[in-house]
């Protein structure tokens, strides 16, 4: 397996814009829903990231998004657009493991997140890292299509 390398990128540049319209067609055909009203890729925050991963070759392997929820002074990092290509095998679970890693840099405490139910999964591989379930938040309160969850970094 060729190594990844996992960067910090614009979520508005092209290679990012590519990799998200790649993740909205999987959720649309998934769930019905293309998650792209839940992810503004041009709101700044000093606090958000958006990450890439690629192969030693240069090429696309996925992508994923960190933006505070709450105040600005939130302990609490949500993440947003989490995506491997089809194929990618451990892009994942690096992306996550970097996500996780700069949410500490960032001063966050805790990361969350919300999937849809259907999409098994994709809760089966949070939980698998250490993700548990939490209260619904935001947009999230009362939609039963959606699992909310954290951990604690």
């Amino acid at each position: 397996m060729s190594e990844i390398v996992i960067a910090t990128a614009s979520a508005s540049s092209p290679e990012a814009r590519l990799l998200q319209d790649e993740l909205s067609a999987v959720l649309q055909q998934l769930s019905g829903d293309s998650g792209r009203a839940s992810f503004d890729a041009d709101a700044p925050d000093q606090r958000a990231g958006f990450y890439l991963a690629k192969n030693s070759a240069g090429q696309l392997l996925g992508c994923a998004a960190l933006r505070p929820l709450g105040a600005p002074n939130s302990t609490t990092a949500e993440l947003k657009r989490m995506f491997a290509r089809p194929g990618s095998v451990g892009v994942g679970a690096a992306l996550l493991a970097h996500a996780e890693a700069e949410a500490l840099r960032l001063g966050y405490r805790t990361v969350v997140l919300s999937t849809r139910v259907i999409n098994s999964r994709a809760v089966a591989f949070y939980r698998k890292h250490g993700y548990a379930s939490v209260a619904p938040y935001g947009k999230y309160v009362g939609a039963a299509q959606s699992v909310c969850l954290g951990k604690i970094l």
